[in-house]
């Protein structure tokens, strides 16, 4: 039974996120229990379910005779992975990329100088095993592999600079990459220039150089802010790479 709970409050939230996220309800608008019980056709326990994420991100607020409020956009967790595919999901995708990449552009390259001052040898070497292992899967055309080691290039620098705030933000990069492969914003086979700079970001944090790190971490998300000026999707030999 808690099974067929969870596919359904799942199911509640497949429509009720996504329309909320995307603006299809105004602050203020109010819901009630009863009236998701019989818009979706399910109990009351898996209607307040869904109402729990939903409050757990911030986009509702539920009170006893007043319902279920849609909050402000001011208010809602924004850095929820939930909500990030939901708003990339919706027509403000690019909006909503160009913020998430104007994050990474304050945080990544502080993250690259940080991980060559205060990571371990060990790992600092260890990326640049990742970076090199993603350039051959990058020449292959193997996107899948790309993006799995490129969301893992990117999650041990925020990690390896020692920074908690930085290394929190870890899924949300993630997502970022996500989305931009799974909305065809990446290439075919990931520009030569994107794979020498993470080749370039991977060695500099190996050899302790930190000013070199930054500054190559920034060429790379300057590149995706760049492409990201369009607002429609870029062909595949002139899309970005991570």
């Amino acid at each position: 039974m808690a099974t067929d709970h969870r596919t359904l409050h799942n199911r509640v939230l497949a429509v009720l996120g996504p329309a909320i996220a995307g603006d299809e309800y105004a602050a203020g608008h109010t819901f009630t229990l009863q009236g998701l019980e019989q818009d979706f056709g399910v109990s009351r326990t898996v209607a307040r379910e869904a109402v729990r994420v939903l409050e757990s991100m911030r986009l509702v607020v539920s009170r006893p005779r007043t319902g279920i409020r849609v909050r402000p956009r001011g208010e809602w967790n924004i850095f929820d992975p939930q909500l990030i595919r939901w708003r990339l999901a919706g027509d403000g995708r690019m909006v909503q990329l160009r913020s998430l990449n104007e994050l990474r552009a304050a945080v990544e390259p502080a993250a690259a100088a940080l991980s060559a001052r205060h990571g371990g040898a060990e790992e600092r070497a260890q990326l640049a095993v990742v970076a090199e292992q993603m350039a051959a899967t990058g020449r292959a055309g193997d996107l899948e592999t790309f993006l799995e080691l490129d969301i893992a290039f990117h999650r041990r620098i925020l990690e390896l600079s020692g920074n908690e705030m930085f290394a929190g933000l870890a899924q949300v990069v993630a997502e970022v990459l996500v989305g931009r492969t799974s909305y065809h914003l990446m290439p075919l086979t990931p520009r030569p220039e994107a794979l020498r700079l993470h080749l370039a970001v991977a060695q500099a944090i190996r050899d302790g150089l930190p000013d070199v790190a930054e500054a190559a971490m920034r060429s790379i998300v300057t590149e995706v802010s760049t492409a990201l000026e369009d607002d429609t999707p870029s062909e595949p030999d002139d899309a970005p790479s991570s």
